[in-house]
């Protein structure tokens, strides 16, 4: 499958001529990775892993798009868009669905842990086709399964370098990309992705750098 990064946390995949979209917030280019997909998978329900306005706008644009979120998630989608209200689809960890083509499975349950004062809310990671793994604001890793294409989150108010790192080694998957990446500048980016290839490739991780709207074949 092709995936295509896009600024921040959204991933575009294509497979078969056909689209699915991950986490398009509004730290990214949401209208242009909507683009003729067909589904939808929201993470949880931060602004920079869904730009609602958007993918309302999206939903009533294309018939054929589906949503497949936390239950808050697909509340808030509903209630601005009634009339799609039967493609916005609540998923919860543990559970396996087909969506554009593509076979998903979910795990996880909730976000980590920002501050004890700043509210938990639910967070579900996505693996794709028993390759991709989003894991959305957590480091939840898949039980079970082997891991062939990691998106790691590298940076943000809720984890430090550490946490990155024993994420990626224990996933272990052959491959990694980032996501996560939208409050780094420059000279961050190339700290925290100079740990993250070093140690990752002791455990056999591979590690990349995708530039926004860079694809890569998975």
């Amino acid at each position: 499958m092709k995936l295509t990064k896009y600024t921040h946390s959204c991933v575009r995949l294509e497979k078969d001529g056909r689209v699915l979209v991950l986490d398009p917030g509004n730290f990214s280019e949401s209208a242009e990775a909507l683009q003729s997909a067909e589904a939808v998978l929201v993470t949880h329900e931060h602004a920079d892993h869904i730009d609602v306005p958007a993918v309302v706008d999206a939903l009533r644009a294309n018939a054929g798009l589906a949503v497949f979120a936390p239950a808050r998630v697909t509340g808030q989608l509903q209630d601005k868009a009634t009339g799609e209200a039967a493609r916005i689809h609540a998923v919860n960890p543990g559970s396996t669905f087909q969506a554009a083509g593509f076979t998903i499975r979910s795990f996880g349950g909730q976000h980590a842990l920002i501050h004890p004062q700043i509210p938990i809310v639910a967070n579900i990671g996505y693996l794709i086709d028993d390759n991709v793994y989003h894991p959305g604001d957590s480091f939840v890793i898949p039980d079970g399964i082997s891991v062939k294409t990691l998106l790691v989150p590298l940076h943000a108010p809720w984890s430090k370098s550490a946490e990155v790192l024993d994420f990626v080694i224990g996933v272990r998957a052959p491959r990694a990309f980032q996501i996560h990446d939208g409050l780094l500048n420059e000279n961050g980016l190339k700290v925290v992705e100079g740990h993250v290839q070093r140690i990752g490739a002791k455990y056999g991780t591979e590690y990349t750098h995708l530039a926004a709207r860079e694809s890569v074949e998975v």
